[in-house]
């Protein structure tokens, strides 16, 4: 057994796992956050995605371990104060979700890219980074929209600001 110790949405966890154990398992199965979903567990789905250090990452490709003593965000920790993350609340306002089985790992990527390009993100570079999730229901239109939309939330007034 090995002491993984993480600091999760802003808390400081730890626990004991098997050195096989996944994070995306390490954090459902040790920690009850089950917003992050197991799809594939072969990095091909995204359902799993949270963000490892500030980055991205398909939590069924990371050993518990591995990750010891880094800073996670779940899509729990993304909402503040009882509102919703601007991404979240694009999702909901453009429709970006149906069964809601690859909105968390949709979500925490389009955090992470919008958050990459500072703003400056069109249609076709959305498409191409959300390449790694895998959605059955919603054909990505209204997802693409919901992250243009809230890259426009989230930069639009900075930029407005600096003119």
């Amino acid at each position: 057994m090995a002491k993984v110790k993480l600091t999760v949405n802003g808390r400081a966890v730890s626990g004991d796992c098997e050195e096989r154990t996944l994070l995306v398992h390490f954090i459902r199965e040790k920690l009850g956050l089950t917003g992050t979903h197991v799809g594939c567990d072969t990095t091909q789905c995204g359902a799993c995605v949270v963000h490892m250090d500030g980055k991205s990452v398909k939590s069924c490709s990371v050993l518990a371990v591995q990750a010891s003593g880094s800073m996670i965000t779940t899509i729990e920790g993304l909402a503040s104060n009882g509102e919703l993350h601007p991404v979240q609340a694009a999702f909901k306002e453009h429709h970006g979700l149906q069964c809601g089985f690859c909105t968390p790992g949709m979500v925490m990527t389009a955090v992470d890219m919008i958050s990459r390009h500072g703003g400056d993100l069109d249609e076709k570079t959305v498409r191409h980074e959300l390449d790694g999730n895998i959605c059955r229901c919603t054909g990505y239109h209204n997802i693409v929209k919901a992250v243009l939309s809230a890259n426009e939330q989230m930069h639009g007034a900075a930029k407005q600001a600096a003119e």
